[in-house]
């Protein structure tokens, strides 16, 4: 092959990886994510994250996370939690949530790097409305403050097919 032929494919090669790059970058994520840090790792039970987010499309199935950070000190296996979110117009949902976070045998669940955990876990897989959502997240453990939590939010994102 050819000096001329080898540059003429490798320019090719060039334009087509970048036109494949450009395409992707212009497809549009379906997904909403809010965590709230929780000050001085001591998350009192009449502190909650809260947040809005905007639903447009009404013809998907949306998946719902509590996304949770803690440290490896933190004393439990579990989270007790109350979940509450609530439409433009419409009455509060609340539901109490107890959040699996490991166990003694296979120690902590999620994604760990050195002593921080972050556990993401699946709620819902619910059709919403259109319009906007406020959500807001609290922990009722008896411990008040709960030691050793970090941050906790809410994930959205349009469940697949």
């Amino acid at each position: 092959m050819s000096i001329c032929m080898k540059k003429y494919w490798m320019k090719c090669t060039f334009v087509f990886l970048l036109s494949f790059v450009l395409l992707n970058a212009c497809t549009q994520i379906e997904l909403f994510e809010k965590n709230t840090l929780i000050p001085n790792l001591k998350w009192q039970n009449n502190f909650d994250a809260t947040g809005t987010f905007n639903i447009t499309d009404t013809s998907s199935l949306y998946n719902v996370f509590i996304v949770l950070r803690h440290t490896d000190a933190y004393q439990y296996n579990n989270i007790w939690l109350n979940v509450a979110l609530q439409a433009s117009g419409d009455s509060v949902n609340m539901q109490k949530i107890n959040l699996s976070l490991g166990s003694d045998a296979q120690g902590w669940e999620g994604i760990g790097m050195n002593d921080i955990w972050e556990v993401r876990k699946l709620i819902a897989r619910v059709p919403l409305k259109k319009g906007d959502y406020n959500f807001s997240i609290g922990q009722i453990m008896r411990d008040n403050p709960l030691q050793h939590i970090m941050s906790v939010g809410l994930r959205l994102k349009k469940a697949e097919e």
